[in-house]
């Protein structure tokens, strides 16, 4: 489903293909965990093992979306539904196979890596459903986050929220849910998010209204642009609020990826300054400033 030169332009970026949609890529902080060089602000966060990571997507190409800010090649976006699709066992077999293949290199630098560590990393026990793409167009997700959770894994979802009734109908939660909420208004997230469907800011309200009755830690993600983004923090907060989220986390716009093509550095706040709308944020919404990581540019808010 994913053409060849596609495929060849992401594997070149050290994507794995996995199946006909899905992919896995190693994540930076996996990579450190293993050298004992840091590890991921989710395991500051959350306390999940950066090191047994697995960073995947059941759909690589496939978006409501066209973000300007995204880390991946926006042009090359294969539509906004699968029509045909793997089934989820296939996918999470392929998915752990693909990762021990991205990590056999660090087997070749014994004296480096920390082999405990390397040794654990080949049978990931938490997974961020994320990556690249809108997972919630993969029709089975709800089934693959229930494989998941039959396997012991902790389960993180990222959506863009434009699929209401995918997360309305979830027979399976992941541990946790992250809603990317990154426009306070409909004219910054058109301006930013190049909608592909009409009706997406409408669809994003949508799963604002049923976000609290989710039972699971639910998160909103907000990536703060420089120059772009990171203002009318009162708006943030009115959203926020209807949310009713665990946790706000307010993490830096990074100059990676197909990014570059579209953005500047200039667009990529300092610590200092993501902390400093964080604060602004803190004011109106009234959740507190739990937690920090200065190396990851991100800051968490707590409503608890």
């Amino acid at each position: 489903m994913i053409p060849t030169e596609f495929k060849k332009i992401l594997e070149k970026q050290h994507y794995k293909i996995v199946g006909r949609h899905s992919a896995v890529k190693l994540c930076h902080w996996t990579k450190r965990s293993i050298l004992d060089e840091g590890f991921c602000y989710k395991q500051k966060f959350y306390g999940i093992e950066s090191h047994r990571c697995l960073q995947m997507t059941p759909a690589v190409a496939w978006c409501t979306q066209k973000c300007i800010f995204c880390w991946r090649n926006i042009e090359q976006t294969l539509g906004t539904k699968l029509d045909e699709f793997d089934e989820p066992e296939d996918i999470i077999n392929e998915a752990i196979e693909a990762q021990r293949k991205l990590l056999s290199g660090y087997g070749g630098i014994p004296e480096r890596i920390n082999k405990t560590k390397f040794k654990e990393a080949q049978d990931p026990n938490q997974v961020a459903i994320s990556l690249s793409g809108e997972p919630t167009i993969y029709p089975k997700i709800g089934e693959l986050i229930g494989e998941f959770n039959k396997r012991k894994f902790t389960t993180f979802l990222v959506t863009n929220g434009t699929l209401p009734e995918r997360l309305e109908k979830l027979e399976n939660l992941p541990t946790q849910l992250y809603l990317s909420l990154d426009a306070p208004n409909e004219k910054i997230y058109n301006r930013i998010c190049n909608p592909i469907l009409s009706e997406n800011w409408k669809k994003i309200n949508e799963t604002i209204v049923i976000f609290p009755s989710l039972e699971t830690r639910k998160v909103i993600r907000i990536t703060a642009i420089k120059g772009l983004n990171m203002l009318s923090e009162e708006g943030y907060a009115r959203l926020v609020q209807r949310a009713e989220p665990d946790f706000v986390e307010v993490k830096a716009y990074m100059f990676i990826g197909g990014s570059r093509k579209r953005l500047s550095l200039g667009n990529m706040p300092s610590f200092a300054e993501v902390r400093e709308f964080s604060e602004n944020l803190s004011s109106y919404l009234g959740y507190s400033i739990k937690d920090f990581k200065e190396d990851s540019r991100v800051v968490l808010l707590s409503g608890r």
